[in-house]
């Protein structure tokens, strides 16, 4: 049987990370020969080949139209690697048949580079994101400073230091006997069910988060919640904490701003979602996303 973790998206990297701490002469030079560089053109990555690590001389392509610092992210196999983001027009610099520009979503569902890239180009569009997000201090409201290669700012009127941040969310694997509980988002591909899922609140548990989102979705309380795997999530920054639960009812009552419908599924039927074979035509999110994995831990037992 496949292993379901090895095509989970964004879980594998071999990124030996820089981090906030490194003084800022642990930095490299972002010019040498033996640079990357994971450049997005606007919402695009840029690939060469079946991978999204740059050269240095390919990257300069963009450099006219760069608009914010390279993040220094750290070593892979020694080679020091940088994010950088460029005006949308520089995708026009690589077009040609050497390169191509795809977004992140579709680069992890079409496998477009391989898994242990992954992690890396999301820690590349996390880490840039954030810095697009937050030029300016959220203390005095002065514009803050590039420090630790990328992964602090500092505002030079206050000394508030920030840091990238990342939002957990839970999402849950409902179980009730043989059934499980899936729900369609308003926004989410005619004929598509997944897991229920929603972000922790301040002061809140895993547990207590659980127990919310799915209640207040499909007023459905549930006990016995469990740690099951976790995945990055950059779109923009978050972790999906994948759990398990057991229903203490059946009824479900929707919320219709949350769901557009929810449904108890039997195995067979959730097998038949995962492989695309459904006679409804509904179908499961693709093997890269967590939804997909606690589903298949479901049909094999193993929620």
């Amino acid at each position: 049987m496949p292993d379901p973790f090895a095509t989970l998206g964004f879980t594998q990297s071999r990124l030996v990370r820089h981090s906030s701490e490194q003084p800022e002469g642990a930095v490299p030079a972002s010019d040498t020969p033996d640079t990357g560089l994971v450049l997005m053109a606007g919402d695009a990555l840029v690939l060469r080949g079946g991978s999204a690590i740059l050269s240095a001389e390919d990257g300069a392509r963009a450099n006219p139209l760069i608009t914010q610092e390279r993040i220094f992210l750290g070593h892979v196999e020694g080679r020091p690697i940088f994010a950088a983001v460029a005006a949308p027009e520089a995708a026009e610099a690589y077009a040609d048949d050497t390169f191509r520009t795809l977004d992140l979503r579709t680069i992890a569902t079409e496998g477009a580079v391989p898994q242990q890239e992954l992690g890396l180009l999301a820690t590349a569009k996390s880490m840039l994101g954030w810095h697009g997000r937050n030029r300016f201090c959220a203390n005095c409201g002065t514009q803050t400073l590039f420090r630790a290669g990328g992964f602090r700012r500092e505002c030079p009127t206050c000394a508030a230091h920030h840091f990238p941040r990342t939002d957990p969310v839970v999402i849950m694997l409902i179980r009730r006997g043989e059934r499980c509980l899936l729900g369609r988002g308003p926004h989410f591909k005619e004929g598509m069910y997944s897991c229920l899922a929603g972000f922790l609140e301040p002061g809140e548990t895993i547990e207590a988060a659980v127990a919310r989102e799915s209640y207040e979705e499909t007023r459905v309380r549930v006990s016995s919640v469990a740690y099951h795997t976790s995945q990055p999530w950059p779109f923009p920054s978050s972790l999906m904490i994948g759990c398990t639960a057991e229903a203490l009812d059946e009824t479900i009552v929707t919320d219709p701003t949350e769901l557009a419908d929810a449904r108890w599924f039997d195995r067979a039927e959730v097998l038949a979602m995962l492989e695309r074979r459904h006679p409804d035509d509904l179908f499961a999110p693709p093997p890269m996303a967590i939804a997909h994995v606690l589903m298949r831990a479901f049909v094999d037992g193993r929620a």
